[in-house]
């Protein structure tokens, strides 16, 4: 459904935003972007978006070059931005009808009013949009992004100051959104709104792709497990009979934490377990923990600093 291909954008000032960006986004999936504060997310969406011109380069939409067929490719595109710029004088029903009519499309208040219900907004299709909480005001601009029907929508940090409640709610509009075909990007920085709603995982840092992976196979590929032993008595120190083991002493030494890989041929757990008896330890509880896509972004991005 996208295709970037050897996309670069450097700015007036000689800043580099992205460097040769290659990326293949499926029709109908949810594709998260990850990456820290000025890593090239936003302006990777808003050239994508033909708001920013790229320095070299080509993007295409459904096969319309950004460029070339800026109206056929942008008439796909629906981008929900971070910031909050909806009329405040404005009602909420007028606010997205106007938004539909700016891209030629005829009066439809039945489909406005059913943007409006699936994003809990019926109810306040007459109110001002001065009068709304900001993670309303969010949902305005998912309702105008959507008004012209797109195949494609951009989500740019889109649950920035909502609320938990109405973060899972907006999760569930996506799912929606995806099972009706609509592609879906979505940056973000709550690193588990990725870990819930994406089907593959991009991760941008200083202007530079330096991966792309499916969700699932990611996290297995590099995904440690940890398995916390809760020891009987507290230990002061790592035994030197262990000493070969990935082990760590927490909870004032009442834990030993053994961290492996999950793609070894061995998880090296049997010959840990025999070397706490060997040395007389015993533990009265254990459990084992998944790393998140949390921990192995912030390790991606650490790597490559």
């Amino acid at each position: 459904m996208i295709s970037v291909s050897n996309l670069s954008k450097t700015y007036d000032s000689g800043f580099q935003a992205l460097k040769s960006v290659n990326l293949e986004i499926s029709r109908g999936e949810i594709f998260a972007l990850l990456g820290p504060n000025g890593a090239g997310k936003t302006t990777l969406i808003s050239t994508i978006c033909g708001i920013v011109n790229p320095t070299s380069g080509t993007v295409t939409v459904d096969g319309f070059d950004i460029i070339k067929d800026y109206r056929q490719a942008r008439n796909k595109i629906g981008l929900v931005p971070q910031e909050l710029t909806n009329n405040a004088f404005e009602t909420v029903h007028d606010t997205v009808s106007f938004t539909r009519g700016l891209w030629g499309k005829p009066a439809n208040p039945a489909l406005v009013d059913k943007i409006l219900d699936d994003l809990s907004l019926l109810d306040k299709k007459k109110n001002m949009i001065m009068t709304l909480s900001g993670g309303m005001k969010r949902r305005v601009l998912i309702a105008k992004a959507l008004s012209h029907e797109p195949e494609v929508l951009f989500l740019d940090e889109p649950t920035a100051g909502v609320d938990v409640e109405l973060r899972k709610d907006m999760w569930a509009l996506v799912r929606r959104l995806r099972e009706s075909g609509v592609t879906i990007i979505l940056t973000t920085h709550y690193i588990e709104e990725a870990e819930e709603m994406a089907d593959r995982v991009g991760v941008i840092s200083n202007g530079e792709i330096i991966l792309v992976e499916d969700k699932k196979a990611l996290m297995r590929k590099l995904g440690k497990k940890q398995l916390t032993l809760h020891m009987t008595n507290p230990l002061t120190q790592i035994p030197a009979a262990l000493a070969n083991f990935d082990l760590a002493l927490a909870g004032d030494g009442r834990d030993l934490v053994y961290t492996y890989d999950t793609q070894a041929e061995r998880t090296g757990i049997t010959s840990l377990l025999k070397e706490l008896s060997t040395a007389g330890l015993k533990f009265r509880d254990l459990n084992t923990k998944q790393s998140s896509l949390e921990e192995i972004f912030v390790s991606l991005v650490k790597d490559r600093k």
